[in-house]
């Protein structure tokens, strides 16, 4: 599952909810449902907030980093993965590239059932070429320009994070909430300048672009 939505919506809660689910299950407790299919699992791995660990001189995209790798070199077919926004430490493209060939790698190679939150909506994109990856995403609504959250996972894809709205939920002052969503507005569909003008399009070029990436030259696991 790849789930994508806003921030504060629920996505980190839903995928540790199902690792707790899981883990009960095997102890032999009862789980909060009236009904659960929970398959036998060797391991549970997660990769879930953001900390540094300075004392060892290990910045938070590191220690990042260093978990996801322990992740793909020792998850089997029968484990559960959980990965929350793989990525964000670094540089935009930087993070995606990792997230997408990360996806592709879980998919392909590891095999394990997987729930991949993340604010890349890009990797939406890769359900056209997994077979086995399906988008979910945390349901909202927007009503006077503030969203409401819906608590409830539904089947698709979303292309918006609401991030500005969460910013002034949070208090951020209103000249900087406007000033970002007119500069969110050049970025959804420009690359900008320094001054935050418009230099050309890119939005829809880089998504094509991404469409045609070809498929990771490893064999798929059950191909």
């Amino acid at each position: 599952m790849l789930i994508t939505g806003p921030n504060m919506a629920g996505k980190s809660t839903y995928i540790r909810q199902v690792a707790l689910l899981t883990l009960l299950a095997h102890t032999g407790s009862f789980v909060p449902a009236t009904e659960a299919r929970v398959d036998l699992t060797d391991r549970i791995f997660t990769r879930i907030g953001a900390s540094d660990d300075l004392s060892r001189g290990q910045s938070t995209f590191m220690v990042e980093m260093s978990e996801t790798a322990n992740i793909l070199n020792n998850a089997t077919q029968r484990s559960l993965v959980i990965l929350d926004e793989i990525g964000r430490g670094t540089s935009t493209f930087d993070g995606l590239s990792l997230a997408w060939s990360i996806v592709e790698h879980l998919h392909n190679q590891v095999g394990a059932k997987t729930l991949f939150a993340t604010h890349y909506h890009e990797l939406t994109e890769l359900t056209g070429k997994l077979k086995r990856l399906r988008n979910f995403n945390v349901a909202v609504r927007e009503w006077n320009d503030a969203i409401v959250f819906l608590h409830k996972i539904v089947e698709g894809g979303t292309d918006k994070s609401y991030g500005i709205q969460v910013a002034r939920l949070a208090g951020v002052p209103k000249e900087v909430i406007d000033r970002a969503k007119v500069i969110l507005r050049n970025l959804e569909d420009s690359e900008l300048t320094p001054e935050g003008n418009v230099r050309r399009s890119r939005k829809q070029e880089d998504r094509d672009k991404l469409k045609l990436v070809e498929d990771s030259p490893q064999l798929d696991l059950f191909g």
